[in-house]
């Protein structure tokens, strides 16, 4: 099973304090957080991709390019990479080129977006997010897997006779998560295609997610891919820890009040019971996080939030100290464990995959 961090790359103030980092001090420490995830053992950075303050990571292969110069076996990921208001021509160009830059140590989670002002500057209509969505990825599979394409659709210029440059490492593109928390269209193309279904679940209580991920699974066997239990699927979550939970609950908790996505509504214990925002010991974390299992079922990524709502870059790089030495050594031990004969231990990785088309080619 694989294990990492996801930043949204918030510029948001320390409520202890009240200062906001620079936007500058903000990609630093983004920077570092990748690193130090390597450092410590875990196997994914994730990174969105914002167009709006106060979010900094505008262009996420920027960003995993350069991590990818500093680092030797870390998976580079996006979390998400916004499939409709990109053009698909640059995403493919753009993919294939971190492919070829990191060595394969890329995949690639798309999603719509859900900031309505967003869409118009890029040229879109947030009306249109799941056709664009279905077009957009069609396309883009399309430019990875035929060296010539030619194309008629609805939300951009036909192409003729074009060639995506470069392409796609050793001939395969890519693997690629749907990122959705609540539409059903995209659980369904994730699994029409056979790709992985990534619920990133910290604002949403278990039985949405029980939903959303049941669907993909039975939509994945539905298309043949294979049983239900052998769909990929990943989950989010956001964990703040320290040695004793009460130390961890006082020092989150101005985190928490003061954001502007969770605060003002339940209280953050109502919030901790009903989603998988976890604050307290590290045993908490792996109880917790166990527990995802009894209504996502036995799945293959977990990526969880360490900085975000102004949480300084120390106490996130602290986070991930835990996560490394104490919670995620005792969460491969207990999810092999659980895990049934069968079922998909990790997703599909570049090395994987090249081996899967040369079986399909001397077949």
């Amino acid at each position: 099973m694989q294990f990492g961090i996801f930043t949204v790359g918030d510029v948001t103030p320390d409520p202890a304090t009240g200062r906001a980092p620079g936007e500058r001090e903000r990609i630093k420490a983004m920077l570092a957080l990748a690193q130090k995830a390597e450092e410590v053992g875990l196997d994914v950075f994730a990174t969105g991709e914002h167009h709006n303050p106060p979010f900094v990571p505008s262009s996420p292969t920027t960003m995993l390019g350069y991590i990818a110069a500093r680092t030797e076996r870390l998976i580079l990921s996006t979390s998400t990479t916004l499939i409709t208001t990109n053009d698909p021509v640059k995403i493919a160009e753009d993919y294939a080129m971190l492919q070829h830059l990191a060595d394969g140590r890329v995949d690639l989670m798309t999603g719509r977006g859900n900031t309505g002002p967003v869409y118009p500057w890029f040229g879109k209509d947030i009306r249109d997010g799941i056709d664009l969505a279905i077009e957009n990825y069609a396309l883009l599979r399309r430019l990875w897997e035929e060296d010539v394409v030619t194309w008629e659709g609805k939300f951009r210029t036909p192409l003729q006779s074009f060639t995506s440059t470069p392409r796609p490492l050793d001939g395969v593109a890519p693997f690629v998560w749907h990122g959705s928390i609540r539409s059903p269209e995209i659980a369904e193309q994730a699994a029409y295609y056979g790709d992985g279904f990534f619920h990133n679940n910290i604002f949403w209580p278990a039985s949405h997610t029980k939903q959303m991920v049941n669907l993909y699974r039975q939509r994945y066997a539905h298309y043949g891919h294979g049983t239900p239990e052998q769909a990929i699927v990943g989950l989010g979550g956001q964990v703040f820890m320290r040695r004793n939970s009460q130390d961890a609950i006082r020092e989150f908790r101005p985190h928490f009040d003061h954001s502007p996505l969770m605060g003002g509504g339940p209280s953050m214990e109502e919030y901790m019971a009903q989603t998988p925002l976890t604050v307290g010991s590290p045993q908490q974390v792996i109880e917790k996080t166990l527990s995802f299992r009894d209504y996502a079922g036995d799945y293959q990524r977990q990526l969880f939030l360490v900085d975000g709502g102004g949480v300084p870059l120390k106490s996130a790089l602290e986070q991930i100290d835990f996560l490394g030495e104490e919670v995620v050594p005792v969460l491969r031990e207990e999810f092999a464990k659980l895990r049934p004969a069968g079922v998909p231990e990790e997703p599909p990785t570049h090395a994987s995959r090249v081996e899967a088309a040369k079986e399909v080619r001397t077949a």
